[in-house]
């Protein structure tokens, strides 16, 4: 057990002294705080408790639980690897880790394969070096963290907004405007817990477009996005509640389309970083998956430069 005895402090949240001082993340601490883990002054308190001069802070740290899922050698392109993470190109209906109807064939049981024993612990235990996810029909660009330190770094990037990220999608409609930002704060839906919703109360979110080519004769936009934060369905949310919903979105969208698609069409295409342990630059593409690349250039007949 690890003792801490606060020093100079003014006004700081334990999840961010612990986060800030002790390299652990604030996921983490309130692990930790909710399992008896971390006591101060001999007593369990909440995440929101602030610390005080010469409180005594006892860490507790967790056992490593054995990870009951399975490697398995499911084909997944990588895009970028080296001994603290790995960049990989999820296909549209993976599903990133294990849930409810779930139990395999995710992103996570064939990332354990590609990386035996070097994963972050940090997601926990279903879900190993996973720092941001994708929804299941959404395909594009994840990072996994191989390691602690890592895993740390690029959740502290993310939330700092130091990692740039760049869609694709295809909308129904025809948007006037060539470029725009929605600045709109979301939430759970309230008429739908499984979907989340534009809310007042809502924490912040906000998206970037360019339209990159209008088809009129389809009712169809193709555009780049770029976002700065990260929230639930954030892009899919946001352009459906402005009228314009991704094609082929059977959430947020009646889901119909000519070309019978299922699931959204919308790519995580790029990335753009600092690398977390080094601080090399680094810029990572994904291809387009060829349904999306298809539609684009030979129904919708738009020559793909990028």
């Amino acid at each position: 057990m690890k003792e801490i005895i606060v020093e100079q402090v003014s006004d700081c949240r334990i999840d961010s002294y612990l986060a800030e001082n002790e390299n652990i993340s604030r996921v983490a601490v309130k692990r930790l705080l909710e399992n008896g883990n971390i006591l101060v002054n001999g007593k369990t308190v909440k995440p929101s408790y602030k610390v005080q001069e010469n409180d005594k802070i006892q860490i507790e740290k967790e056992e490593p639980k054995e990870i009951s899922l399975k490697a398995q050698d499911i084909p997944i392109s990588i895009l970028y690897e080296d001994t603290d993470m790995l960049i990989v190109n999820k296909p549209k209906g993976m599903v990133v880790h294990p849930a409810n109807g779930n139990p395999d064939g995710t992103l996570v049981n064939a990332v354990m394969a590609i990386c035996k024993d070097s994963l972050s612990g940090i997601g926990g235990e279903i879900r190993p070096g996973i720092v941001h996810r994708l929804d299941k029909n959404t395909s594009g660009i994840v990072m996994i963290a191989k390691n602690d330190k890592t895993h740390i770094a690029l959740s502290n990037m993310l939330k700092n907004h130091e990692i740039q990220k760049t869609y694709i999608a295809l909308v129904r409609g025809i948007i006037k405007e060539n470029q725009a930002t929605i600045n709109m704060p979301i939430s759970r839906s309230t008429s739908d817990r499984k979907k989340m919703a534009v809310s007042r109360n809502g924490k912040e979110a906000i998206t970037h477009f360019k339209v990159l080519e209008r088809f009129p004769k389809e009712n169809i936009t193709l555009l780049e996005i770029k976002i700065e934060t990260g929230r639930t369905h954030q892009i899919r949310v946001h352009l459906s509640h402005i009228g314009y919903p991704i094609l082929g979105d059977d959430v947020y969208s009646n889901g119909k389309n000519r070309w019978g698609i299922e699931g959204q069409c919308l790519h995580a295409k790029e990335i753009e970083l600092n690398h977390p342990i080094t601080g090399k630059h680094m810029h990572i593409e994904a291809p387009l998956p060829q349904y999306l690349q298809e539609i684009i250039t030979k129904e919708l007949g738009y020559e793909w430069k990028k």
